[in-house]
């Protein structure tokens, strides 16, 4: 990283300071993730009973239980006795107006091994093997929160890839600000829970930047080993979260191929490391594709038969396409408590925005790239659940179609790589105000969840004042939580807002400082005495760590 002073050569800063961005973005992901983890009740997310029973039976050597073989039986498994109990904690489900003091406290000395049944008994075990050891140390809610926790910093290591690759791509601005569209307050609050679900979203979208970031730089791939090891790590693991998971890790190799073209691709395949990667991803993928068939893991899902055919159930899926809206940006508990109203409108001009920008993009590859993500997020779930429509009814929810959602805002974004960042006042002015209104929404989707517990939601009452009384309290306190996630939020739009205004894009290297309108800039010496209008310094210490200085009448232009 460099600064620039009018008249000098840039100072150069060690290149173990690039690593601190990285690091401050780990920090506040995994944060809010945390936090997140401790303001839902235990349980309270959808089909989280379930998940705990798996990681805990997974821990305890039973990878996949013993399931009956008819359609949506649960598998049998035996797990300690509180895990066999958990059922009793959602007595405050679907119902908004019941708060959390309704559950019985986990009894951690209920340590008997007992049989238990859990929906995701043959679900690949890949996940829940690491999410369900802090159960072999801990016991009672102590270790379902750290289970959690586990959960929620797993996936902010993928959002942290994810985030660190977008800082490398040409004009990286468009990219972070795909990222920060993309992480609703539905994958936050996803990632505080025991559910695969968000680690399913997080490996998506690190996939496809960091195989982005590889494709536009294989000119020089040494520069781009740490996003070559992201690709490997990725594909393997989201290979392994979720049944889906294979289709969604197809679709954003093959855009970012589209975006790109093969001849990237393959030139980084030829590489030691790029060869590595390749088989890492290949046998991820083969062991996902292989539990999937063996496990027959689609046998796990439940529901209630139905006498509606195929065609007709493919026809009304395509109908509640927009319907499914909710559970992308926020649909907490047990799909009972949406997020405010002034949360969903932000965040759907903001898809939307973005969007519409991608489709602007110069490239014709990008633009049929992200006509396939669209195709395929209208069609899909309605080919999928047609398939399964007479043996258990309409199951699908908007979560299960956010990984893709996810990438088309990401990929959007990246489709405008080749426009310059505008740096001026305005942008600026118009960057505040919009990260302003972000942590605004997120905070208030966040505040609003723990009153959904702390003492209901009420359609004609309400009772924000009554927060101070709480009828259940989540651990340190609601107020705690809350000035700890506002703080938080803050923390990460600052970071954002920087990265937005104090570095040009400049591919892998390291970032340069940006230059605003009314910074005087003036070309060396040694350059003018040349006669040179632009002058590119370039300071040889092992690996090139340049900056671009450009005089005023180029600087004007690339402004």
């Amino acid at each position: 990283m460099h600064s620039t002073i009018p008249g000098r050569l840039p100072r150069l800063i060690p290149a173990r300071a690039s690593l601190m961005p990285v690091v401050s973005i780990f920090l506040v992901l995994a944060a809010l993730t945390t936090l997140w983890s401790l303001a839902s009740p235990i349980m309270a997310v959808p089909d989280e009973p379930a998940h705990a029973i798996k990681a805990a039976a997974v821990v305890r050597g039973q990878l996949q239980g013993q399931p009956s073989g008819k359609q949506g039986d649960p598998a049998l498994v035996q797990v300690p006795q509180y895990f066999a109990e958990l059922g009793l904690q959602v007595c405050y489900g679907f119902n908004p107006g019941k708060t959390a003091d309704c559950a019985p406290e986990v009894n951690a000395d209920h340590r008997t091994p007992t049989p238990a049944l859990t929906s995701a008994g043959n679900y690949n075990p890949v996940y829940y093997l690491a999410v369900g050891a802090p159960s072999r140390i801990l016991s009672g809610a102590p270790a379902l929160y750290a289970m959690r926790i586990v959960s929620g910093l797993i996936s902010a290591v993928f959002l942290t890839m994810a985030f660190a690759a977008a800082r490398r791509m040409k004009n990286p601005q468009w990219p972070l600000i795909g990222c920060v569209v993309a992480l609703t307050p539905m994958v936050l609050f996803l990632s505080g829970s025991i559910n695969p679900n968000s680690l399913e979203i997080a490996t998506t979208a690190s996939l496809f930047l960091s195989l982005s970031v590889v494709l536009e730089n294989t000119h020089n791939l040494s520069k781009v080993r740490g996003p070559l090891w992201a690709v490997g790590l990725s594909a393997a693991a989201l290979a392994n979260t979720r049944a889906l998971s294979l289709l969604w890790l197809a679709l954003a190799v093959l855009v970012a191929v589209m975006m790109f073209g093969w001849r990237p691709l393959w030139s980084a395949v030829k590489t030691r490391l790029g060869l590595a990667m390749t088989a890492l991803a290949g046998l991820g993928c083969a062991l996902g594709l292989g539990w999937l068939l063996v496990a027959d893991s689609f046998k796990s899902l439940g529901g209630i038969p139905s006498a509606v055919t195929p065609d007709q159930a493919f026809v009304t899926m395509l109908d509640r396409t927009f319907s499914y809206t909710e559970g992308y940006i926020g649909l907490m508990g047990w799909l009972d408590t949406p997020a405010p109203k002034g949360v969903q409108m932000l965040w759907h001009f903001a898809i939307a925005a973005v969007f519409l920008a991608g489709l602007t993009a110069r490239s014709r590859r990008s633009r049929w790239a992200l006509g396939l993500i669209v195709v395929s997020i209208v069609f899909l779930p309605a080919i999928l659940q047609a398939q399964v429509i007479q043996e258990i009814g309409y199951i699908w929810q908007g979560r299960y179609l956010l990984a893709l959602l996810a990438l088309l805002v990401i990929a959007s974004a990246v489709a405008l790589r080749d426009r310059a960042f505008p740096v001026s006042v305005i942008s600026r002015t118009a960057a505040r105000w919009a990260l302003g209104a972000v942590v605004a929404a997120q905070f208030y989707a966040f505040i609003h969840t723990l009153r959904r517990y702390t003492v209901g939601i009420f359609a004609e009452h309400t009772n924000w004042s009554e927060m101070w009384d709480a009828a259940w309290q989540p651990p340190l306190g609601w107020p705690t939580l809350s000035a700890a996630y506002l703080i938080t939020l803050t923390a990460g739009a600052v970071l954002i807002y920087r990265a937005l205004f104090r570095t040009v894009g400049s591919g892998p290297g390291m970032p340069t400082t940006a230059l605003s309108p009314q910074q005087p800039v003036r070309a060396p010496a040694v350059a003018r005495a040349e006669g040179a209008t632009t002058t590119a310094a370039k300071v040889e210490t092992g690996r090139t760590v340049g900056v671009a200085v450009l005089d005023e009448g180029e600087r004007r232009d690339a402004l």
